[in-house]
């Protein structure tokens, strides 16, 4: 790390400020309070965090450690020190520096975004103040996260150079090294199934040629992954006290290479003995247990388990009990290797939507948004209508991100609001193309509008010109032409083609002009029936040099 000369050389003189002044030995009354040393830092916010006001006695046993203290503890300085003269309290101050700039270089494998956020956790981002003691605490961040990486030979050095205006530059240089990759991974304790149908399993694998995988390449949150992948698998067929009782990962010397050991205990295999219902049932009971995907003689299954949970909890949601608590609740027989299984119900209060709001759409109608919404305001809450309408405003293809907060309204336990926050992307584009191709040069103009006037009608308009052909073609769609969402889309063209502009044997003019009507009528929510017309007329002009084949095509009677 790099030594601060302009550092020491303000230490030296702040210290010899503080020889030549003469020293606090004694009470005496603040008429007035100076500060010195100031460069960023205002003397009001110096005065705000100073514990000690003009007319208040100072008293140097008790006042001065008590200023000193909470000066310290604001962070902003290196140095505070106190004396007087003619009654006035002198704070004299080094500020810390500020961070100026940032400086990252050398990272690849890790992008500059993730990097700065870990730095800014740590304290260290461009405006905040400099502490110097934070620089080691910095370099370690970042070597755990390249380790947690796989990046066990990265190496990083970080450096404070002085700016002008007691600022820093925080300079950062990386060598990232070789990404370890997992030579070997040892399974111990797994009795039941074969090590390849388990290695199969994770996301993590062995040593491969293959330039394009990265099954090798180690990462801990991926084994965390892979160890939870494991676990499951076995909850999944019956093991249920099966446990990850240790996880080893060994280094090569060279870094270079991760020897994975992962230690297991399968445990004995359970059979579900029963299964019932316990609780409050706003539906039918019957009708709950069809519900139920694990059933007696079956082997325990977590699996099964959280979907049933899943599935009466969203059924009874689409009664309005939407923060109804489904919980499974084991009995476990040791001596049989047996479980019965309890689900019990509690309903809680039927939730009614008092309010949806939509926030972030400053392009589009709120209406366009809204009649994609399949929740009801004043309805009863539905899980599922919120995913269905989350899906469908997703859909749309004017928004980038759709994120739906259900928030409990103050004062009540059967209401809630729905707030629905929408970010808009972009709706519309228009590209120019132009080359030269056997019939000539090509100009192509397409503008496209996915969202017109933040109606949520979509136009298109298009133009394709070269030597022989000139066509122009534009369709309009209203997706909500009625409100029970059947949608219209008009389709115009206009086609001129001249063939005696072409290296052809047969020369004809053809104008061509035409539209069509088409309607998508709703059939449910997931399905559309589409009709529709549509007229076009082609009138073809000969010339001295047309062939006999198309003078005698256009001389045949219209047939039906």
């Amino acid at each position: 790390m790099r030594t601060d000369l302009s550092l020491l050389m303000r230490r030296s003189f702040f210290a010899l400020i503080l020889l030549l002044t003469p020293q606090l030995s004694w009470a005496f009354l603040i008429e007035d309070i100076e500060v010195r040393g100031l460069a960023r830092i205002s003397k009001g916010t110096v005065l705000n965090y100073l514990p000690l006001r003009v007319g208040e006695r100072f008293d140097q046993e008790r006042s001065s450690g008590l200023a000193m203290r909470a000066l310290y503890e604001t962070g902003l300085f290196e140095d505070v020190a106190l004396f007087h003269k003619d009654g006035v309290l002198i704070v004299a101050v080094t500020e810390r520096p500020a961070i100026g700039e940032i400086k990252l270089e050398g990272n690849r494998k890790l992008d500059t975004d993730t990097l700065m956020e870990t730095l800014r956790q740590a304290g260290i981002a461009k405006g905040r103040v400099f502490n110097r003691s934070t620089l080691e605490e910095v370099e370690n961040e970042l070597r755990r996260l390249y380790f947690s990486s796989g990046n066990y030979a990265a190496k990083v050095e970080v450096e404070a150079i002085p700016l002008p205006r007691n600022r820093v530059s925080v300079d950062i240089q990386i060598s990232e090294g070789e990404i370890a990759r997992i030579r070997q991974i040892n399974l111990v304790g797994n009795q039941s199934y074969p090590d390849d149908e388990l290695l199969d399993l994770l996301d993590s694998g062995e040593y491969t040629i293959n330039p394009f995988s990265t099954a090798d390449e180690y990462s801990r949150i991926k084994l965390s992954g892979d160890i939870e992948t494991l676990r499951s698998y076995y909850l999944d067929r019956g093991y249920l006290r099966f446990d990850v009782t240790s996880t080893q990962v060994s280094l090569s010397p060279d870094k270079k290479d991760i020897f994975v050991t992962i230690n297991m205990k399968e445990g004995e295999r359970y059979v579900v003995r029963s299964v019932r219902l316990a609780g409050e049932f706003p539906v039918p009971e019957e009708e709950l247990k069809g519900l139920i995907e694990i059933k007696p003689a079956d082997y325990f299954s977590r699996k099964a388990i959280s979907a049933t949970t899943s599935e009466i909890s969203d059924r009874l949601g689409e009664e309005g009990y939407a923060f109804a608590n489904v919980n499974a609740v084991p009995e476990v027989d040791e001596a049989k290797k047996e479980v019965d299984l309890t689900f019990f119900v509690d309903p809680g209060k039927r939730v009614y939507v008092r309010r949806i709001n939509i926030f972030g759409n400053t392009e589009t109608d709120e209406i366009v948004l809204r009649r994609e919404i399949r929740q009801m305001e004043g309805a009863w809450l539905s899980p599922k209508d919120l995913r269905r309408s989350q899906t469908r405003l997703q859909r749309l293809s004017y928004l980038e991100s759709v994120n739906i907060e259900t928030i409990r309204v103050p004062g009540t336990d059967d209401q809630v609001d729905i707030n629905i926050d929408v970010a808009e992307g972009s709706t519309g584009s228009f590209s120019i193309g132009a080359g030269v191709t056997s019939d000539g040069f090509a100009l192509t103009l397409d503008f496209n509008q996915e969202n017109i006037f933040g109606t949520g009608n979509r136009w298109n308009l298009s133009f394709d010109n070269t030597d022989s052909t000139n066509q122009f073609s534009s369709s309009f769609t209203d997706p909500y032409y009625t409100e029970d969402g059947i949608s219209r889309t008009i389709k115009g063209f206009a086609r001129e083609v001249d063939a005696t502009e072409e290296s052809v044997t047969s020369d004809y003019v053809m104008d061509s002009y035409g539209f069509s009507l088409d309607y998508g009528i709703p059939l449910s929510e997931y399905a559309t029936f589409r009709l529709g017309i549509g007229w076009e007329s082609n009138n073809v002009e000969t010339t001295d040099g047309t062939s006999d084949e198309i003078i005698n095509f256009i001389a045949l009677p219209p047939q039906n």
